[in-house]
């Protein structure tokens, strides 16, 4: 077998098909755009932009997206990774971007549309958007990520800033700093877009009737959610169903 360049650095897009794989890699993917649903060695996640997802050499995984979609994907010769920080993302592979790096992010992802990138700027990217990851505060990190998987468990619950911060053990103010130094947004902000991100994926995997997906995703009534639907992409549930099932 050939031996990999320590980076290489794609644009790519994703279907229905989930292949499963593995590599003799390490590998970062990063949404630019539509979301991608991940499963990483058993652990499963539908990421978007400001989400990435770190899959470890030889770890089974597959990529599935029901939308249009662009990632930029990164795979690494993990010898190029600092130990600490190759470990850190193995255990928690799917994690938020923080701002900064996100910008990084972005702008790889524009520089790439017009062709490949160069050895030079991988030389002056890679070690930089490492070295943004490996700034990202573990502690503060990880009380987050096990908020957010207890409200993603019970997305259908009353949740409120002031119940987060309670279940996080934190202060209101606390928490707001959190999402926003963590996440970019606010507890309100995420928690919608968590919910209609839930919608969609269930009105495209599922034919439970849309009634019933509001409920369970934590909205009033059908109305509610058509309303959140509708401000915050345009559309509504049942032009998506419509629209993902004549796609396929």
């Amino acid at each position: 077998m050939e031996p990999i360049p320590p980076f290489t650095l794609n644009l790519r897009s994703y279907g229905l098909q989930a292949d499963e794989h593995r590599h003799d890699h390490a590998q970062l993917v990063l949404p630019l755009a539509g979301r991608l649903l991940l499963d990483i060695g058993g652990r499963e996640r539908l990421l978007g932009q400001g989400q990435g997802a770190f899959v470890e050499t030889g770890m089974r995984h597959t990529q599935v997206a029901h939308e249009r979609n662009r990632a930029l994907i990164l795979d690494l010769d993990p010898h190029q990774v600092p130990l600490p920080l190759l470990e850190r993302l193995a255990a928690r592979p799917f994690l938020p971007i923080a701002p900064a790096a996100w910008r990084l992010v972005d702008y790889m992802g524009l520089v790439l549309q017009g062709g490949p990138a160069t050895t030079g700027q991988l030389q002056h990217w890679v070690p930089l958007l490492l070295d943004q990851l490996a700034q990202q505060a573990p502690r503060a990190v990880s009380r987050l990520t096990a908020l957010l998987a207890r409200v993603q468990a019970s997305p259908e619950a009353a949740w409120s800033a002031e119940r987060m911060a309670q279940q996080a053990c934190l202060s209101t103010s606390r928490l707001h700093a959190l999402f926003r130094s963590e996440l970019g947004t606010t507890p309100a902000a995420w928690l919608q877009q968590m919910r209609l991100d839930r919608v969609r994926d269930w009105l495209v995997t599922t034919d439970r009737p849309i009634a019933e997906l509001a409920l369970a995703a934590g909205y009033a009534d059908q109305n509610a959610l058509t309303r959140a639907m509708r401000r915050a992409t345009g559309s509504t549930p049942a032009a998506l169903r419509r629209a993902a099932r004549g796609s396929a």
